[in-house]
């Protein structure tokens, strides 16, 4: 049995404003086994409800809304990955190999998504519910645990 090592990482984030430590866990792992990162984002579908209401009121811009929606939000995934190498690496960087976002379920999404790409190594970041417990996973790490057929790394994320 060989120790693992890790080529490529699937760093799957919720675009929430406190991700940073959990990238940094992605940014360090990649550059002590010299892999590559794969930043993805996987975003809900509107579903028929929502897009039903969309074309009610805005019958023009129905169609390409989503396709709009997803290409802001590449846009912005790409800002805040500038900011980091400006203000943690005080350079640019070749970690990120490709900074992708999806339409699904996040915990499937993220699992065919590292499958699809060989992922060695998921990492994730979970909000935990203090009403709850601690010790209460985020739905999506928890589900994404359950399904994963490759080891995932889930970084708790605390609220400033």
């Amino acid at each position: 049995m060989s120790i693992p090592t890790y080529k490529t990482i699937l760093y799957a984030t919720d675009l929430g404003k406190n991700m940073r430590p959990v990238f940094r866990h992605a940014i360090g792992l990649a550059q002590q086994y010299q892999a590559k990162i794969i930043m993805l984002h996987v975003a809900e579908p509107i579903g028929n409800t929502g897009m039903a209401v969309l074309e009610l009121y805005v019958p023009d811009m129905s169609e390409d809304f989503e396709h709009e929606e997803l290409k802001e939000i590449l846009a912005r995934m790409e800002k805040r990955l500038e900011d980091f190498y400006t203000d943690e690496l005080g350079e640019d960087s070749d970690l990120v190999s490709d900074v992708t976002v999806v339409t699904g379920r996040p915990a499937e999404e993220i699992q065919k998504y590292a499958a699809a790409h060989n992922a060695d190594l998921i990492v994730v970041g979970t909000h935990t519910t203090p009403s709850f417990g601690a010790a209460l996973l985020g739905s999506t790490a928890r589900k994404l645990i359950n399904i994963s057929d490759r080891p995932v790394l889930v970084v708790p994320v605390k609220k400033k």
